[in-house]
């Protein structure tokens, strides 16, 4: 199922938005796709943000590119996903208060100790504004489109 509202997904699968774990697709400089796992945060709000390193490919593609894909699959159901696009952008996060606020979603996760002396971390923030909604056993989630 799609939907035409960032911040609208569905009930069937607004479980995923607190999955452990989004693959964050970006575009890289020769025009190919560029795949990541990461830590995310969802909000109510249709947007989802993630804590990067600034020194990652996936951060240059972005400030490059700002036109982003998330998937987020049901580990437990693989045939269940939810896929999200939008437009992504990026903000210092100097001091940390974004990294350790995702950090506290996984238990304390300390992304600091990530990070070389010097590196920095961003926020990115997608402003969501498709979502895809999918269970290939259930007919008609598969295939279809609709756009913000």
């Amino acid at each position: 199922m799609d939907t035409t509202n960032g911040s609208d997904v569905p009930e069937s699968h607004r479980d995923l938005l607190g999955a452990p774990f989004v693959t964050l697709a970006t575009v890289g400089p020769t025009g190919r796709p560029q795949l990541s796992t990461v830590c995310f945060l969802a909000s109510g709000n249709g947007t989802v943000q993630l804590s990067v390193n600034a020194t990652r490919q996936k951060s240059r593609n972005i400030l490059d590119n700002p036109k982003v894909a998330l998937h987020i699959l049901d580990t437990t159901n693989p045939s269940r996903y939810l896929e999200l696009r939008g437009d992504a952008t990026v903000e210092p996060d100097p001091d940390y208060t974004f990294a350790d606020q995702l950090g506290a979603k996984y238990g304390g996760l300390n992304l600091r100790a990530m990070d070389r002396p010097g590196e920095r971390r961003t926020v990115v923030t997608v402003s969501v504004t498709r979502v895809r909604a999918v269970d290939m056993r259930v007919p008609g989630t598969v295939g279809s489109s609709l756009t913000r």
